[in-house]
């Protein structure tokens, strides 16, 4: 479906959705310098970090279902604003002193109920409007918002805190979702109407047809599996870069905020390279060469010793640009290879798929930082992503994606 106006309608809502990035960035890499000061424990942030993907996980694959079925707009605005009413319950709940941890966990459970919502009906409206050839590029251009945001939010998150209590920098995320629930209403987005009756025989026949377009795929199906396993590794290690840095590059709350930075800055260089040239080969060629590349990173982060802070701050934007690669690459080849009225089902359930795992990794974390070690954590995750980097390469069905027609 194109819309001839796609790039105007676009800049609306790249600039509402930059100013809740940057304000939502600040806000979240202010909570970890808090938790992480104020708690010192993997397993405190472990637990913040399942109580922000759970239930995702759980309602995701559902949640589709009804992004298909409603107006994707619509859906935004309401994930938008309720992700903002629970990040204003959390100033109340900040300004206790050292805070209660319970209702933050469930405050935090609540506002991932939202993203549920949003991130896949963000996702599922660029195909209704974007003409096919475009796609990677707007998955480029989407890529470098999010990391001028990852480079400049935790900037603004640790300066905020600074001089700011952790109560008053939550209403930045506040103000971020206003402006992104101002933007999309000026915005005409298409919506596909769906007639069928809503029932619970309907919902699960939807969802039914959302696994039966991944399943019927045999590239596709293969390439989620090794994205399943690839977040696996990374959703523990995302989670104690914060301790890394700490911990074993004897770090403050500057180090960790410039490592934020730099992985920033390298998802910036990704994202522009791919809005700035067109992609000559094969997608997934780019997606599998990211996993060997993202992996190798990690391992060296952890394998280099305490003194070698800057070594470590270059294989971070190193990282931040295979990150920002391979999600631009991997988002548009589901966005070509399944059809606009099954992308909110497909898209919840990859998120839905994809986080499970990781959550299971995420339980593990206080035994894997306590056990294991940090550093250890970090190489024997890399050379797991390396690995699947490699299976991917020897998949024929994942590598002949793309290449129809």
């Amino acid at each position: 479906m194109e819309n001839k106006n796609w790039f105007q309608t676009y800049i609306y809502i790249w600039i509402g959705q930059f100013v809740s990035l940057l304000t939502s960035s600040a806000v979240n890499f202010a909570v970890i310098i808090w938790l992480s000061l104020t708690h010192k424990s993997a397993e405190v942030l472990a637990l913040a970090g399942i109580a922000g993907l759970l239930p995702q996980a759980l309602i995701g694959p559902f949640v589709g279902v009804f992004i298909d079925r409603w107006d994707r707009k619509k859906v935004m605005i309401f994930a938008d604003a309720f992700i903002a009413l629970c990040t204003l319950l959390m100033t109340f709940i900040f300004k206790q002193e050292g805070g209660n941890l319970f209702l933050i966990y469930l405050l935090l459970t609540c506002r991932s109920i939202g993203s549920a919502f949003h991130s896949p009906a963000m996702q599922a409206i660029a195909p209704l409007m974007v003409p096919e050839d475009k796609l990677l590029r707007v998955s480029g251009i989407n890529q470098m918002l999010q990391s001028v945001s990852s480079i400049a939010g935790p900037a603004l998150g640790t300066l905020a805190i600074t001089y700011f209590s952790i109560s008053q920098v939550l209403y930045l995320d506040v103000i971020g979702a206003i402006v992104a629930i101002t933007t999309l209403l000026f915005v005409h987005i298409p919506h596909l109407t769906i007639t069928s009756e809503l029932s619970f025989a309907q919902v699960w026949e939807d969802l039914k047809q959302g696994m039966k377009a991944i399943y019927d795929n045999r590239g596709l199906s293969i390439l989620f599996f090794y994205a399943m396993v690839a977040t696996f590794c990374v959703m523990p290690i995302a989670i104690m870069f914060p301790l890394l840095t700490i911990g074993h590059f004897n770090g403050g709350k500057w180090e960790m905020s410039i490592i934020e930075i730099i992985w920033g800055v390298g998802m910036l260089v990704g994202g522009g390279l791919l809005s700035a040239f067109k992609v000559q080969f094969s997608k997934v060629i780019l997606i599998n060469a990211m996993h060997i590349m993202l992996g190798l990173t990690f391992a060296l982060s952890g394998w280099f010793p305490a003194t070698w802070f800057i070594p470590f701050v270059i294989v971070t934007a190193i990282g931040g640009i295979s990150m920002s690669l391979f999600s631009a690459c991997f988002m548009t080849t589901i966005q070509e290879e399944v059809p606009p009225q099954m992308l909110g089902r497909v898209f919840s359930l990859y998120f839905s798929l994809a986080i499970l795992p990781s959550v299971i990794g995420l339980l593990f974390t206080g035994f894997i930082a306590d056990v294991i070690g940090v550093a250890n954590a970090f190489v024997i995750a890399g050379l797991l992503m390396v690995v699947v980097g490699i299976l991917s390469f020897l998949t024929p069905a994942v590598m002949k994606l793309g290449k129809k027609g």
